[in-house]
C-alpha cells in the first residue's frame, strides 16, 4: 500500500487524542500504527496479516489495546461529534438506539403489578401456550408417521 489512509487534515484532528508516554511512541511511527488499526478494522483481516508498512503487527495491536483501554476511540468520537455540532453539520434524525440496549424486565423499571393482574397475565400466557401447542399438533397430523416417532403407528407404516 503506497497511499495513506488518512489525509493530513484528518491526522491533524486525530493526533491530539493519542496519548504519548514518557519514552515513546515515536511520533513518526504513531501515524502508521494508527493507520494499521484502521486497516485492521476496514479489511477485517487478522492482526498477523497486517502489511509491514504499518510496523510489526504485535506493536500495532499493543497500541490498539492501550488506546482502547485509555478511551481514545470514545474521546475521538465525542470530539468528532462536537466538531460537527460546531459546524452545524449534525443530523439527529440519524440517531437511533438499538432495542437490545433498552430492553429491561418490568421489575427493573419499578413497575408495580398487583397479584391479581399478575395471575391474570400468567393465566392468559398459559392459555396462549396451550392453544399454540394444539395448533402444532393439528399441523403435524399426516398419514405418515412423524420422523423419530416410535410405537405401533411407526411400525405399521
Amino acid at each position: 500500500m503506497t497511499r495513506r489512509q488518512l489525509t493530513h487534515a484528518q491526522w491533524k484532528f486525530i493526533d491530539p487524542y493519542l496519548p504519548i508516554g514518557r519514552y515513546g511512541p515515536y511520533p513518526e511511527r504513531l501515524r502508521e500504527q494508527f493507520e494499521g488499526v484502521i486497516w485492521r478494522f476496514r479489511s477485517s483481516g487478522q492482526w498477523r496479516e497486517m502489511p509491514a508498512e504499518f510496523g510489526p503487527w504485535a506493536t500495532v495491536y499493543g497500541r490498539f489495546r492501550v488506546w482502547r483501554d485509555a478511551g481514545v476511540f470514545t474521546a475521538l468520537l465525542e470530539g468528532l461529534i462536537a466538531q460537527a455540532a460546531r459546524a452545524e453539520q449534525t443530523d439527529l434524525s440519524l440517531v437511533s438506539v438499538d432495542s437490545t440496549t433498552v430492553r429491561a424486565h418490568h421489575d427493573a423499571t419499578g413497575l408495580r403489578v398487583s397479584k391479581h393482574l399478575m395471575s391474570a397475565l400468567e393465566e392468559a400466557a398459559q392459555e396462549q401456550e396451550t392453544a399454540r401447542q394444539k395448533g402444532a399438533a393439528v399441523r403435524n397430523r399426516t398419514d405418515r408417521p412423524i420422523a423419530g416417532a416410535s410405537g405401533a403407528d411407526a411400525s405399521s407404516a
